[in-house]
């Protein structure tokens, strides 16, 4: 089917489609914890989905790898530079390894405190630790894996990810299905078995991509050399983008606690719309991604303008599937509630939350695309000041205020999109500017 378009058509659909296939699967694993251990109890559910989002913290870091490697790997691939290409990307796995050691014991270490912090019920904490504790055991494999992933959408090789994602999904069901609820033979350990299932999985995908790589299964040359100046100038990239990304999932959890402050079925609820959000969402980071690759590419083949017109090609289409899956969250949101429980009160305060953010969808395309188009460009330092900016002068502050004055949480939600739409804006305008032309990596 796609023979029948334009060529520059297809060299971003075929780039794209992959990697949104790739992150629809990436959630889909993540959210599976939350389908299954959705049949044991909405405390189940706030326990599992708060552990996630508190590992974002740990994700945060990933940035700095995911940004750094994509940036400086893509512009060596547009630029024929595979000898360099194949440095960076040894010297980036070391660092990953060295990177996840300390990053891996300190939130083992402190894991148990998280869940207090956020006031939840004792049933949540209980639960919650042990998950969380559990998961940081995977952190080295996620690492690793994370610079592989980035290195093959950088040389446009989407579909390895995709199928390697596609096959570890359906062995995280099987395993959810035997250490969740007990069946052949496995002890029924709930959500306990649901981070077991997960850290196996990991450790099993981040081997079938060192098992490529050495068999010269990917565009890469498979060396084990270390290059100081490569790694800062991927660093250059990538640290902005991590502390933008730090920062904003500190602000994310503040506007948990605002969540958590209406009660567990609300936060029950507001967990469950995130992770429906984000099967929406996700194909747009997969498209995201490939405006990475497809920004570095280009400037790295001395081509900005090409870049500039493969980027709003992503950007269209990607805001067309974003509006049509908006329609899901507005129109059915009870039924796509109803997958992850049955408790009434948690199904309404979930659908709640996603028939408001289905509301802005097209202004969170605008953010994903432009974001990852800037950072792949190198200009991670601006893409910082806008979103976080925005982020705390349109959505945190203001929803700290509304919660004060009123019972709803709507008030809250309604602030929340708000700095999506500013954003979107905010970004816009400095893409077209063009500054990111003249930016070197």
């Amino acid at each position: 089917m796609l023979r029948c378009l334009p060529p520059k058509h297809q060299k971003v659909l075929k780039l794209s489609i992959p990697a949104a296939i790739n992150s629809l699967l990436d959630m889909l694993q993540v959210i599976t914890d939350l389908i299954m251990v959705g049949r044991l109890s909405a405390f189940a559910v706030a326990a599992v989905g708060l552990g996630l989002q508190s590992l974002m913290f740990m994700f945060a870091v990933l940035t700095l790898l995911h940004v750094g490697t994509s940036a400086l790997l893509s512009r060596f691939v547009g630029a024929g530079q595979i000898v360099r290409a194949s440095t960076g990307l040894s010297t980036l796995l070391q660092f990953a390894l060295l990177l996840s050691l300390p990053f891996s014991l300190a939130w083992y270490l402190f894991a148990s405190k998280l869940y207090v912090w956020f006031g939840t019920a004792p049933e949540v904490v209980a639960l919650g630790v042990s998950y969380v504790e559990v998961l940081t055991l995977m952190m080295p494999f996620v690492f690793m894996k994370l610079v592989f992933v980035s290195a093959l959408n950088s040389a446009g090789d989407t579909t390895t990810p995709m199928r390697v994602k596609f096959l570890s999904i359906l062995l995280n069901v099987v395993l959810n299905y035997l250490l969740i609820f007990g069946h052949m033979g496995f002890p029924a350990m709930g959500v306990m078995g649901a981070a077991i299932g997960t850290v196996v999985v990991n450790g099993l995908e981040f081997v079938v991509y060192t098992i490529l790589y050495l068999r010269h299964k990917s565009p890469y040359i498979p060396v084990w050399h270390y290059s100081q100046s490569l790694l800062m100038r991927a660093l250059r990239v990538g640290l902005p983008a991590s502390f933008e990304r730090s920062l904003t999932f500190g602000s994310f959890m503040l506007f948990t606690m605002i969540i958590a402050h209406y009660g567990t079925t609300i936060l029950a609820g507001y967990q469950i719309g995130l992770r429906l959000e984000g099967l929406a969402f996700m194909p747009g980071i997969g498209f995201t991604i490939a405006a990475m690759a497809l920004m570095g590419q280009g400037l790295g083949a001395k081509k900005p303008q090409q870049a500039k017109e493969d980027v709003l090609l992503v950007l269209k289409y990607t805001s067309g599937l974003m509006l049509f899956l908006s329609f899901f969250m507005v129109g059915m949101p009870e039924k796509l509630v109803w997958l992850f429980t049955d408790d009434a009160q948690t199904i309404e305060a979930a659908s709640l939350y996603l028939r408001i953010v289905g509301l802005s969808q097209i202004p969170l395309a605008f953010n994903f695309v432009l974001s990852g188009a800037l950072r792949g460009a190198g200009e991670s330092r601006q893409t910082l000041k806008i979103n976080l900016t925005s982020l705390w002068l349109v959505r945190i502050i203001p929803a700290f205020v509304l919660s004060w004055y009123f019972e709803s949480v709507l008030f809250v939600y309604l602030a929340m999109i708000s700095d999506t739409f500013v954003k979107a804006i905010w970004l816009w305008i400095t893409f077209e500017r063009g500054v990111w032309q003249t930016r070197k990596v």
